[in-house]
């Protein structure tokens, strides 16, 4: 029988990967005539590395998870509201969304109404779902179940569903797949997520992902899939797993390769973070990287009585 204990444990190792990964990501938004430079050189961004709303509502997600050991909607939309944070750079529907639930209105009614009641689409509910993905890892069916509650605090639409529930699964596996002397090709990892994603261009993206030669570039990869540039979970999470399943055994050479695509890099780097920490382990994250991301609040890391 998993404990909570054990579940957490596997929680904070992929949080730690996905906060470092949004925080190194967030650094090369910088000016676009230097920036594929610095990364071509592999030169780091000035200190402190500031994280991103991905890290603030990955931990929310971790918190409930402590709290409750499974995904409570309500104590999850408060938490959301609670730690929102306008200087962490939310989306414009969050900003909204967010403050209308911290002055009392209800979160089905707000999440189900964007977007002339088609729901978000947007990325926000895959980027921090990475540690749910690790916290279920033994049980891949509960994962999808939790992933989707935890999206439509935020994000009803089909798409974020798909997107969301996708991430969490690449987490559980690449737990499973931790110390194995081999690790699978980036096909044979994409072919293990795709039986559980629903029919979505979500799913359709990352079938081409699993289908491209082993030697495709960069650029191809961003020409099929996207790069997180139009903000949708469409155009973000299937070129995330495709970094995530290119380098699974090595941390820092999947970030590099994420960041190269440049886009909606935080949130890409979170993704890619979440889900590769979970197969090598926070020793894996280069510590100098850990040294430079600003130092994460406690909130989510505390013991609390039930």
């Amino acid at each position: 029988m998993i404990h909570q204990e054990e579940r957490l444990e596997r929680a904070n190792v992929s949080l730690e990967g996905l906060s470092v990964g949004d925080a190194f990501g967030e650094t090369f938004f910088t000016h676009p005539d230097v920036v594929e430079g610095l990364i071509a050189e592999r030169a780091l961004g000035r200190l402190p590395w500031r994280f991103t709303d991905d890290t603030m509502m990955a931990m929310s997600v971790l918190s409930i998870l402590r709290q409750h050991g499974h995904i409570q909607q309500d104590a999850l939309a408060r938490s959301f509201a609670e730690r929102y944070d306008l200087e962490r750079g939310y989306g414009p529907a969050m900003h909204r969304l967010l403050r209308e639930i911290r002055e009392g209105t209800e979160w089905q009614e707000l999440s189900s109404a964007l977007f002339e009641g088609q729901g978000s689409y947007g990325n926000g509910s895959a980027m921090r779902v990475a540690p749910l993905g690790a916290f279920f890892a033994d049980d891949l069916k509960r994962v999808g179940t939790e992933a989707e509650l935890s999206s439509v605090v935020t994000h009803t639409h089909p798409e974020a569903i798909a997107g969301t529930i996708a991430v969490a699964i690449a987490a559980a596996y690449a737990w499973q797949l931790r110390g194995q002397p081999m690790h699978p090709t980036r096909s044979e990892f994409l072919d293990l997520v795709l039986p559980w994603l629903p029919e979505s261009e979500v799913r359709s993206k990352i079938r081409k992902a699993r289908d491209m030669q082993d030697n495709a570039s960069v650029a191809f990869a961003v020409s099929v899939l996207g790069n997180g540039l139009g903000v949708s979970a469409q155009d973000t999470v299937p070129f995330a797993l495709w970094c995530a399943g290119s380098h699974l055994a090595n941390y820092e050479e999947a970030l590099w390769l994420t960041v190269s695509a440049l886009g909606d890099r935080d949130t890409t780097c979170a993704i890619v973070g979440g889900i590769v920490a979970c197969s090598t382990g926070v020793d894996a994250i280069p510590p100098e990287w850990v040294h430079s991301r600003e130092p994460l609040p406690t909130w989510s890391f505390e013991e609390i009585a039930l």
